[in-house]
This record gives structure tokens, sequence and C-alpha cells, in this order.
């Protein structure tokens, strides 16, 4: 126990210096989903257990009850997954459904320890060429997928676990913030549309 602590205590001091930058996104993910877009997030093993967790959080609730909101876990989608993989290979799993799913003004979330893995990198460059914001938690910053996203947030921690447990206090703070900014808006009637 008392080495996994020395293995957060890195990453938590990180978390809290780029807390402004988790607020922001939150408050601009109010504003993406105001104006009818989408929040597309994708991670491989562990980090897309924390993406699902994260579009959960969304489209159910995180505290308070509010309107559902429109966010697709892209790692979640096991039979797109497996055909893609199949048809064209690991490293357009997450691309072609960034490129499916994805339009102008949305964003894509990026969940990476390692900030390597071929097939999100090819997912954010595919974002980008669509217009879609692309955000990265990675672990330590230099990663390829930090300098390929618009912002990320870099955890300082060599231990892939802590990593992972940074990270989900990381979605926290986003729906938090999310939330937060919410609230001050019209709650939303059923059927005003």
């Amino acid at each position: 126990m008392d080495r996994h602590l020395e293995d957060l205590a890195p990453g938590l001091v990180s978390l809290r210096r780029q807390g402004p930058l988790l607020d922001s996104w939150g408050r601009r993910l109010a504003g993406v989903f105001g104006s009818g877009g989408r929040l597309l997030v994708a991670g491989n093993g562990g980090s897309a257990a924390e993406a699902q967790h994260l579009t959960a959080e969304l489209v159910g609730r995180f505290v308070g009850e509010r309107r559902p909101l429109s966010a697709l876990c892209l790692s979640a989608e096991t039979s797109s997954l497996t055909a893609l993989v199949n048809d064209y290979g690991i490293g357009e799993m997450f691309a072609r459904q960034v490129q499916a799913h994805g339009r102008t003004g949305d964003v894509l979330m990026l969940l990476s320890t390692s900030g390597r893995s071929p097939n999100l990198l090819a997912a954010a460059e595919r974002a980008a060429q669509q217009g879609i914001s692309v955000w990265a938690l990675t672990g330590p910053d230099g990663s390829p997928l930090a300098a390929a996203a618009d912002e990320a947030v870099c955890v300082d921690s060599d231990s892939t676990s802590a990593v992972q447990e940074v990270h989900l206090m990381a979605v926290h703070a986003i729906c938090a913030a999310l939330d937060a900014q919410l609230r001050g808006a019209v709650p939303e009637r059923v059927g005003s549309r």
C-alpha cells in the first residue's frame, strides 16, 4: 500500500496543477452538448473501462438529475470493433468510428496511460481532419498522443495503475465541472424540440 501511495503522489500533484484545464473542459462540454454536439471517447484496456465510465456518467447522471448527454464510448462497440479489426486492422478500429459518428464541433477524448497507442493516434488524426477537437488524458508529458491532441492532461507517474486511478479522478472532475455549468441552464422539457 505504501508503495502504491508513493506512485500516486506525483500523479495527484500533476492533476491538481492541471485542474483549471479540467474545469475548462467541463464548461466547454456544456456548450458542445448545448449546441447539439457529442463527445466521443476511446481507450484500450483499462483506459477503455475509464472511457466507458465517462460516457455512462454523461448519458446517465453524475450526481444530480439532468437531461442525458450524447456521449459514445467507441471502445464499447464490440460488434463494430471486431468487424473493423477484421476488415481494416487494429489501426482503424477507432478512426473509422470517428469518421462515421463525429461531426465538426464534437469532441474526441482519448485515454491512454502510454500515449503511444497507434489506434488512438489514428483516431486523433482522423478527428483533426474532420474539425473535431481532440482532448487526451495520458501518462507523463511528452507522449505522441499528447502532442497530437489539441489539449492534454498528462499524469506524472510511471505506474500504469496510478495513471489510471488519476484518470478516473480527472473524469469525475470533468463531470463535476460540466454539471456545475449545466445547473445554470434552464432544464429542457420532454417534447420541447
